[in-house]
């Protein structure tokens, strides 16, 4: 497990850092022809850096480095255990550099350090490092074809990939996507969120530091119209992977019917529901596991369970015990080791969560500068807060009288991320996760699955592929048919 320092070390830290000011083009900082872009510190306002930022011009010297090194084969057409071998550098460096990206990470996006410490710098590990291992262990295949032929189906890298990243888990998405791009032999272009660019583009760094070869990772920070819409618009950019909102998800499907029909893979937003059944047992347990749900990374997060369905014969005694646990969850000074929720991104999304804070709550229902307390309503299914993705730390509760209610309930929304169920039988358990329309569902716990589990979702929650395990390759290669004729060309039956 990760050890944790003092507050007063994490502070010590931040204050010596020296973060990166400049797109990352080409292998080296260059300055970008956009505006300077302040960072700021979502805890205090504090800027923490200016950052200069892309035009479209540098899109296009980006792209155009990145076909020219894929086409060149540098990386591309590396031998597999060479990338592999250079990825689990990488994978090192980030370790090595754990506690200055932690800090950085906490700084930049108003993420608790205790979170940035000990799951998104060690995910981010992981997964560079999973994908790495995968790359030589990965086979291609070949399909009965007769004595006559040979048919090979072999993958092939997509090409030049664009990678949208979120701004709630900025290192740890970004980790999700070049793990297996880079894997694949793929040259990647990531456009940060404008709110948090400081991690991705020290990685990026790093990855030099690895052996990755110039123009196979670029970073390029800037606003939507200066860089993603260009990203997205590009007729030699071949692939968007897309992780943000559904809305937003939106205009890169219509940026690739307007250009070159690039491939396009989104990762959207969600309106997850926890399904408490009437038979659910420990219902501390399962307390425990709602409260992470719902306000883990101060539910700024897409898989969030922000809508508790519960039966309304063990929903008393399960609130009591949500409002009891609630009481461990500290929110603070995102530096501080004690604290569970920090800030919320920045002050525009602060006001929207805000603005869902009324009437009265069971627990919380208050905000303080740039932090929203954890908060719990009870509610019918028509409530705004019960349908809209707040994506801060507001739980709904749902009150419901059998399983049939339950089950739509939890379907009766435009998302389908992710799911939770929890009760003693275990029939109950598979009728119910067979019967929620989610890319992921969890029983009698909340979670994602792990780096090997494919992540994504059904409806307005994602389109086009899945993040992690082996089919998150699937989007960064091409299949190839290969037929191969064994045939006697002087055999004259050979041609009928």
């Amino acid at each position: 497990m990760t050890e944790l320092l003092s507050h007063a070390e994490y502070k010590a830290i931040a204050a010596e850092l020296d973060p990166p000011r400049a797109p990352f083009i080409d292998g080296r900082f260059q300055a970008g022809r956009g505006p300077k872009m302040q960072t700021i510190n979502p805890a205090t306002g504090d800027v923490i850096c200016e950052i200069a930022t892309c035009s479209a011009e540098d899109v296009d010297l980006a792209v155009a480095r990145a076909r020219a090194t894929f086409d060149e084969g540098h990386w591309a057409k590396m031998h597999p255990a060479d990338r592999k071998a250079v990825l689990i550098k990488l994978a090192k460096l980030i370790q090595r550099n754990a506690r200055e990206l932690a800090v950085m990470e906490s700084l930049d996006s108003g993420k608790p350090i205790l979170d940035c410490a000990t799951i998104d710098v060690p995910e981010t590990v992981n997964t560079i490092e999973w994908h790495a291992e995968a790359i030589d262990k990965i086979y291609d295949q070949t399909a009965p074809a007769g004595d006559d032929a040979i048919a090979m189906i072999v993958r092939e890298p997509i090409g030049v990939v664009a990678a949208i990243l979120p701004w709630n888990f900025p290192l740890m998405m970004l980790a999700w996507k070049i793990g297996p791009a880079l894997a694949a032999g793929c040259s990647v272009i990531v456009k940060p969120a404008e709110q948090t660019s400081l991690t991705a583009l020290r990685v990026a760094e790093l990855a030099m530091e690895a052996g990755i070869p110039r123009g196979v990772l670029q970073v390029l920070p800037g606003d939507g119209p200066s860089v993603g819409e260009p990203l997205g618009m590009h007729m030699d950019v071949d692939m968007v992977s897309f992780t943000g909102s559904t809305e937003t998800g939106r205009r890169f499907l219509r940026y690739a019917a307007d250009s070159n029909l690039k491939k396009t893979v989104l990762e959207c937003g969600g309106k997850n529901p926890a399904v408490v059944l009437e038979d659910a047992e420990n219902l501390g347990h399962v307390a425990a596991h709602v409260v992470s749900a719902a306000f883990w990374n101060m539910g700024e997060n897409c898989s969030a369970a922000s809508r508790l369905i519960v039966h309304e014969g063990v929903k008393d005694e399960l609130l009591d015990h949500i409002t009891a646990q609630m009481r461990e969850w500290k929110t603070g000074d995102p530096l501080d080791p004690q604290n569970h929720l920090g800030a919320l991104i920045d002050a525009e999304h602060c006001s929207k969560v805000a603005s869902y804070l009324k009437g009265e709550a069971l627990v919380g229902g208050t905000q303080d500068g740039p932090y929203v307390m954890p908060t719990v309503y009870e509610l019918n299914k028509d409530d705004p807060r019960a349908r809209e993705e707040i994506f801060g730390p507001i739980l709904s509760v749902l009150t419901v009288g059998s399983d049939e209610e339950a089950i739509a309930s939890a379907n009766d929304t435009d998302y389908g991320l992710a799911a939770s169920v929890f009760t003693a039988n275990t029939r109950r358990a598979l009728r119910a996760a067979r019967a929620i329309r989610a890319g992921t569902v969890t029983v009698n716990c909340y979670g994602e699955g792990d780096i090997a589990t494919p992540f994504g979702g059904y409806k307005q929650s994602g389109f086009g592929g899945r993040d992690n395990g082996i089919h998150a390759h699937d989007q960064y290669t091409e299949l190839k048919t290969i037929w191969v004729d064994l045939s006697d060309p002087n055999d004259a039956d050979s041609l009928t």
